[in-house]
């Protein structure tokens, strides 16, 4: 076994190995960009060595920088994570010319399976099932329109040597192809340097499921069964799960046998994904369920963790052993599942906004009640967190948005639904915007919740996903006033003069709040009566306000309230709820975020002295809702648009984001050019209105 490891990644993957490294005794290395000199897998590893700029194209992708840390550090062996290298056959040869060993597949199976063309190709001839498709390499846009015809639409585009959803585009008509093809291959030669395409038949009511594969050196290879993966938004998954809802015994097994022939055609070694889109007839009838190979991912996946939940097994462990020459521990017939297990990937995102993603400063971040990662051989598994930051920490614009993965295991799906939303609600994320709570709704919605599942579960489901308000205004007003007036209470002392309950000899005193709630403004009242009570009124609302400090907490700590908030037991009126409440400053406005077991929402406290003399700018400013690159323009100075028309493409956390005209105009003036860098909040263009 090896005495030293390095992992060429970053972030929760490096954290997750280097945990199974720590308890097998292996020591780890760690290598890090200038974002991440203080990131947390920094700090776990027992080394770590500084391998140049922010920007993966000048750290993790530079794998010559990698080899040498290795060798710097006595390293014996360097796992990729995923992402990155990881699937980069150059990098694993490199490694081997090294004397390192590469903890992955060899060369020869990454370059089989990189290029979906020929991997496709490859599997026709291993009997594996395909869609219907064109996987030649004649790129000509008027060959690929004309296959994309013959196959008839609605098709698939994908980049050839894609992965992780970037360069797809799924085209509805012939009309729009041109278009998604020059899109696809755009984002195609951005991410991968390789613009090349296949074209598929878009499989009606398509599930995504991929079955585990393991190989060794020893020509032993098994699956360790499916996991669901059709819950996704812009082609990037959002929910997974083992096993696979409706999965019969008999598909699974044909489906395993089909994975473990394609692992073996390329003479597999290592964790892999064999991924199959399944086509089914309706919901309830799995036995019309048919399967078709899509891709083979040669290296560990984001989603393992269902994996080893069910199986009770590491994942990570079995990569070491098998890289270090060891057979597998297990053959196919000791292979059981237990219970099922969902995964949620919490991402800095706004759903709300096309899922565009956000950066920022975790000024809170709340973990639910779970296990450290010591994955149960002698327990089950019932939370588990896999991340890679901690309070504090920035999300920044050069890596994906993922902060990190909610794992839950029960003995049935149903209880691991109910697990899966206790343990999101319990999630507190402040400082940016996340999707938790979108996550919740997808845990609950009827469609989830039967299992009715199809990768567009997503936009058949919108009415119930989106623009969602759990809580409301008369209570989000009432716990921030609550949250207020208890801090202050924190702050009497036992003199009469330092009372802060709003008490003078005569009449009432009656205090005033200001609030903006779903881009609204409110003003609310708070009166102090005589005999001690509380009334609140907000818009149509109002009654008395009473409340309790939640059962378990222990007074009010005010030094500090987004690290020693209390759970409020709050009374307005007729309703009640149990919350509590952080802050943060955006800009001169403080954000109060409510969390609450039916959900969480946030609200502004106004600060009218804080805005005195601002000026508001009219006019059609169109800024960068990120930090970013410019990709495109679609508009040129003095062109007319119509609102909603595209004007720009902007790429961030490896993802293309269409600028849009808010109304009909003119375009002024350009302000940047293709393949510029701009901050958050600059403008892009002007437009007259």
């Amino acid at each position: 076994m090896f005495k030293k490891i390095l992992i060429a990644n970053r972030g929760e993957i490096a954290c997750r190995v280097a945990a199974t490294a720590r308890r097998m005794g292996i020591k780890t290395v760690a290598v890090y960009s200038d974002a991440d000199a203080h990131a947390k897998h920094v700090q776990v590893c027992d080394e770590a060595v500084h391998i140049g700029g922010s920007a993966p194209k000048d750290s993790y992708l530079r794998w010559e920088r990698i080899l040498q840390a290795a060798k710097d550090t006595g390293a014996q062996a360097v796992h990729p994570g995923y992402g990155f290298l990881s699937e980069n056959e150059d990098f694993a040869n490199a490694c081997a010319a090294a004397g390192l060993v590469f903890i992955g597949p060899p060369a020869s199976a990454i370059q089989a399976m990189g290029l979906k063309a020929e991997s496709k190709q490859l599997m026709e001839k291993a009997g594996v099932p395909l869609v219907p498709g064109y996987h030649g390499s004649d790129q000509d846009p008027a060959l690929l329109q004309r296959e994309a015809d013959r196959i008839g639409y609605p098709v698939l585009i994908k980049a050839s040597a894609g992965g992780g959803g970037k360069g797809m585009r799924a085209v509805d008509k012939a009309a729009d192809f041109a278009e998604a093809l020059a899109s696809c291959k755009r984002e195609a030669i951005n991410s991968f340097g390789d613009d090349a395409v296949l074209i598929e038949k878009y499989v009606q009511r398509p599930r995504h499921i991929e079955i585990q594969v393991f190989g060794d050196t020893h020509g032993n290879c098994v699956y360790l069964f499916e996991r669901d993966c059709s819950v996704q938004r812009r082609h990037q998954k959002v929910l997974e799960e083992a096993p696979a809802p409706g999965m019969t015994q008999a598909l699974r097994e044909q489906m395993g046998a089909a994975a473990v022939a394609a692992a073996k055609a390329v003479n597999y070694v290592g964790a892999g994904t064999v991924e199959f889109i399944v086509e089914q007839a309706s919901y309830d009838q799995p036995e019309s369920m048919k399967f078709y190979f899509m891709e083979m991912n040669t290296r560990l996946q984001v989603e393992h963790p269902v994996t080893e939940a069910i199986t009770g097994l590491d994942l990570v462990e079995w990569q070491l052993r098998v890289a270090s020459g060891e057979p597998l521990p297990l053959q196919q017939n000791e292979l059981r599942i237990h219970g099922h297990a969902i995964e949620a990937r919490i991402c800095a995102e706004n759903p709300d906004n096309q899922f565009l993603p956000a950066t920022g400063t975790l000024q809170v971040y709340r973990k639910p009640e779970c296990s450290s990662f010591e994955l149960a051989h002698n327990k089950a598994l019932q939370v588990r967190v896999d991340d890679g930051v901690r309070e504090g920490d920035s999300i920044s614009p050069f890596y994906d948005s993922m902060v990190a993965k909610l794992i839950v295991h029960g003995d049935t799906r149903e209880k691991a639904l109910a697990l899966l939303d206790e343990a999101l609600a319990q999630t507190r994320i402040v400082g940016l915007t996340t999707n938790v709570q979108f996550l919740r709704y997808v845990v609950r919605s009827d469609a989830f919740a039967h299992a009715k599942l199809d990768t567009a579960l997503i936009q058949r489901e919108e009415k119930v996903l989106f623009n969602q308000e759990p809580i409301g205004l008369a209570l989000a007003a009432a716990a921030v006033v609550a949250n207020t007036l208890q801090a202050e209470k924190a702050l009497e002392g036992h003199d009469p003069f330092s009372r802060r309950d709003g008490w003078k000899a005569y009449g009432n005193t009656t205090r005033p709040f200001g609030f903006v709630f779903q881009g609204e403004s409110h003003q609310a009242a708070l009166t102090y009566l005589h005999d001690g009570a509380l009334h609140l009124k907000i818009a149509a609302h109002e009654g008395v306000l009473s409340w309790r400090v939640g059962e378990g907490d222990n007074g009010y700590d005010n030094t500090n309230t987004n690290t020693n908030t209390n759970t409020l037991s709050i009374t307005f009126g007729t309703q009640h709820i149990e919350a509590q409440v952080f802050h943060h400053a955006e800009g001169l406005d403080d954000v109060a975020h409510v969390f609450a077991p039916q959900g969480a929402t946030r609200i502004t406290v106004v600060d009218a002295l804080a805005h005195a003399g601002e000026v508001q700018e009219a006019g059609g400013r169109l800024t960068a809702p990120m930090p970013g690159k410019v990709v495109s323009f679609a508009v040129k100075s003095g062109d007319k648009v119509k609102a909603g028309q595209a004007l720009a493409v902007m790429e961030a956390m490896k993802m293309e984001h269409t600028i849009a005209a808010p109304a009909d105009g003119e375009v002024l003036e350009l302000l940047y050019a293709p393949g510029d860098q701009v901050a958050e909040g600059e403008e892009l263009l002007k437009l007259k209105v």
